[in-house]
């Protein structure tokens, strides 16, 4: 692996010219992993829900890293099926067929839901965003994967410790890791490994909220790396789940939270 002097998003062998999708691309965790791959040649198809100025921005970056991809991308909401037909038949028409695909989209609220205060329509919210929606397009994409073909689903720390008056982002994040080691089982003779990885805290804006308060400190001190991930920190695991580096690796959940999971 090698760093860009300008931007420095990390450089994967083996990943140019690979075509893939990130939902959730235009902001975060995803925005970092669609510069690691442009970076590394990839060319990358941004899916987003409303966010237009920032996929605009994401695919500009893309194209800078990259001049001679294929950079696009499109808006909708992947917690239903017209949605998520428009954005595979984008891929359809564009690429052809994936060799890469990154679950990434989600919500994350900050106001604490303790159990008793947390409406069916919020828990009916969260899953379906954060869970329907990986149903939904992973679906779509293994049936236009290419021959050694990778999936990355995003999880969550939340998703296998637990997350007190955060019950439906748990829950849903739970689910994804058990999809995902399901749908491991079953692609995995046609070729096609899927993985996870769980990020604990990461400073992007869906968790600029507690971290900009006081609060940060002691979020801090409970990790034991004591530091809050990057965006970056999570597209360096995702591109190397991509790459040919990890053909041998299927059904696995890499935490990337700074080692948050040793600490109860």
């Amino acid at each position: 692996m090698t760093m860009n002097a300008d931007t420095n998003p990390l450089v994967f062998p083996g990943l140019r010219d690979k075509r893939v999708l990130v939902t959730g691309g235009s902001r975060g965790i995803g925005r970092a992993t669609v510069q690691a791959l442009a970076a590394s040649g990839a060319s990358v198809g941004v899916a987003f829900r409303s966010a237009a100025d920032e996929a605009d921005r994401a695919v500009a970056e893309a194209r800078r890293l990259n001049p001679t991809g294929e950079h696009w991308h499109e808006a909708g909401d992947l917690s239903n099926e017209s949605g998520c037909a428009a954005l595979f038949e984008r891929v359809d028409q564009v690429f052809g067929g994936l060799d890469g695909f990154v679950g990434n989209a989600g919500i994350w609220n900050a106001q604490p839901r303790p159990l008793g205060e947390l409406a069916l329509d919020e828990w009916r919210h969260m899953i379906e965003v954060n869970l329907t929606s990986v149903f939904l397009t992973t679906r779509e994409a293994a049936l236009r994967m290419r021959a050694n073909g990778r999936i990355v689903l995003v999880s969550s720390t939340a998703g296998q410790r637990g997350e007190p008056d955060h019950s439906h982002y748990a829950a849903s994040k739970g689910a994804i890791i058990s999809f995902c080691k399901s749908i491991a089982g079953e692609l995995g003779p046609s070729g096609i490994n899927v993985n996870s990885v769980a990020p604990g805290w990461v400073d992007t804006e869906m968790s600029a909220n507690p971290l900009q308060t006081e609060a940060r400190p002691h979020i801090e001190a409970e990790i034991p790396l004591r530091r809050i991930a990057t965006a970056a920190d999570l597209a360096g695991p995702i591109c190397f789940l991509l790459s040919d580096a990890a053909r041998h690796i299927t059904g696995e959940v890499i935490n990337v939270n700074g080692g948050s999971v040793l600490c109860g």
